[in-house]
């Protein structure tokens, strides 16, 4: 019974901070106009990244962080800068170049869709990679630690699951309604990544 309630804080905690209900709207702006087909395999791709980028982070983050030189701080400015400069773009009504470039191809524009920006740092960001780490750190058992592990497994099949959901919402929104809703999304990013920053500038120098 202990465990179990181990298990479910720990994937209700990962839930509420990866938000995938949130990242509906940026999906949707991103895929607009790309097939069922695809839209499914960026989904795929996005879970798969979700995982692997939890899962590493659970197991060895806090050593990476030390190899490296660097910090969570450091990765929440990072990943602040790279949600403004595409929430301006989102703002302007355009397609970012954050995700998607005019000299790529479509296959690559469509892997890279799926592992920056949607999945990294949009999901599987600074909140998410802190609170697994801190839930592997609060584990003491092994069993507990691999309730942590299998929470980022359903929190990425989850997140899958919605986004599948979205080609439903695109249908009742039209086209008009898309960007609109690409513009309200760019001022929402826009104030999320002013925040990670502001978050990664006061961790870093504590504030």
């Amino acid at each position: 019974m202990i465990v179990l309630k181990h298990l479910l804080y720990a994937y209700a905690a990962l839930f509420a901070i990866t938000n995938p209900i949130g990242a509906v709207p940026v999906f949707l702006s991103v895929t607009h106009g790309v097939s069922l087909r695809d839209r499914v395999r960026i989904a795929k791709k996005v879970m798969i990244t979700v995982l692997l980028t939890l899962l590493t982070f659970a197991l060895i983050g806090e050593w990476i962080f030390s190899f490296f030189g660097s910090s969570v701080d450091a990765f929440s400015i990072a990943g602040g800068i790279l949600l403004f400069r595409m929430a301006l773009d989102m703002l302007s009504g355009q397609i970012s170049k954050v995700k998607i470039s005019e000299e790529e191809a479509e296959e690559i524009t469509l892997e890279d869709i799926a592992i920056i920006p949607l999945a990294i740092p949009l999901i599987s960001g600074p909140g998410a990679i802190t609170t697994v780490m801190l839930y592997m750190a609060k584990s003491p058992s092994v069993v507990e630690k691999s309730m942590v592990l299998l929470a980022v497994l359903l929190v990425s099949i989850t997140t899958y699951l919605i986004l599948l959901s979205a080609d439903k919402v695109e249908k009742k929104l039209g086209k008009v309604g898309i960007k609109v809703l690409t513009r309200m999304m760019g001022l929402i990013l826009a104030s999320i990544s002013v925040q990670m920053v502001i978050n990664g500038i006061k961790g870093a120098f504590g504030v």
